[in-house]
């Protein structure tokens, strides 16, 4: 899907790109049931774009087939004035629209998901900039919070969360990685339905993302986040993975010219075929039954979700 990059990462490379534009470009594909909404608080504005993808088993046709969310995590697609060009930051939203573009093309072309895809993401070319150690990070444009309740749909039994994670020395690793699977507070075993996808799609062994309880914790509460790839988990009881876009090197968030395209559409192929395999319950996210012995014995932690 190295096409559908491309086209995305050159449209988001724009200082006045917005919703619309790219709106636009998916409903030439075809895209139905897609919802723009501006989403402003004290801090600024952004632009949520929502795009439902339906499945031919699908519960937005009355079926039963799972559905999986794919949310494109990020600050802002730039940080415009302090530098020009798309931020490294924006890998999240160019993956999860380039995913909506092939998927979209997938079903004009006759291949057509057993379940539902809802994708969304959102729009600011124009983010401000923060400290943070080791590298600066770009600055969400309104409250993290507030922005995962537009971000995360309540229809989604699954979610990905894809996002750049390249400002740490955690993972020094240049590609992707995925994370443990989170749940209702707790961090679960990485799924091993996950790890067989993610090896035959990148042809190498897969690599995960370490996490920490402070990294499923809301974002504004003063604790310290690797960044923001888990906070969908924070705002559902779906179980949710990061799908980490990183590198060998410690990259600041406002970076430019730190956009890989090779390791964004591997990155999306993951995506795709998670979709594939999810949405025709032929791939799992987490042991039900080994979750409700977990919380049996020792209780929910549905509170690391809130404050």
């Amino acid at each position: 899907m190295l096409r559908e990059v491309i086209e995305i990462f050159d449209l988001l490379d724009h200082p006045e790109v917005n919703g619309k534009i790219v709106s636009n470009l998916l409903k030439g594909e075809g895209a139905e049931g897609m919802v723009l909404k501006v989403v402003k608080d004290e801090r600024g504005s952004t632009e949520v774009l929502k795009i439902l993808i339906p499945g031919s088993r699908g519960s937005s046709k009355g079926g039963k087939a799972p559905t999986l969310g794919v949310v494109g995590t990020l600050a802002g697609v730039g940080a415009r004035p302090a530098v020009q060009g798309i931020v490294s930051d924006g890998d999240g939203a160019i993956t999860a629209l380039a995913c909506a573009l092939k998927l979209l093309r997938m079903k004009k072309r006759g291949d057509n998901l057993e379940g539902d895809v809802i994708i969304t993401t959102h729009v600011c070319p124009k983010a401000p900039t923060e400290p943070h150690d080791p590298f600066p990070f770009v600055r969400y444009p309104v409250r993290v919070r507030k922005l995962m309740k537009y971000l995360v749909d309540d229809r989604s039994h699954a979610i990905l969360s894809v996002d750049t994670t390249k400002g740490n020395r955690i993972l020094n690793h240049k590609g992707f990685a995925i994370s443990p699977t989170v749940k209702e507070g707790f961090i679960l075993r990485v799924s091993e339905d996950l790890l067989d996808i993610m090896q035959i799609t990148i042809g190498r062994l897969p690599v995960v993302l370490p996490i920490t309880t402070q990294d499923i914790t809301p974002y504004e509460n003063g604790l310290h986040h690797l960044n923001s790839i888990m906070q969908p988990s924070t705002v559902t009881k779906a179980p949710v993975v990061g799908v980490a876009i990183t590198t060998e090197s410690g990259v600041p968030g406002c970076a430019t010219g730190a956009s890989h395209p090779v390791e964004i559409e591997m990155a999306g192929r993951f995506v795709i075929e998670v979709a594939k395999l999810f949405t025709a319950w032929k791939c799992r996210f987490y042991d039900g039954k080994e979750f409700k012995k977990i919380v049996r014995k020792y209780g929910t932690m549905s509170h690391l979700q809130v404050g």
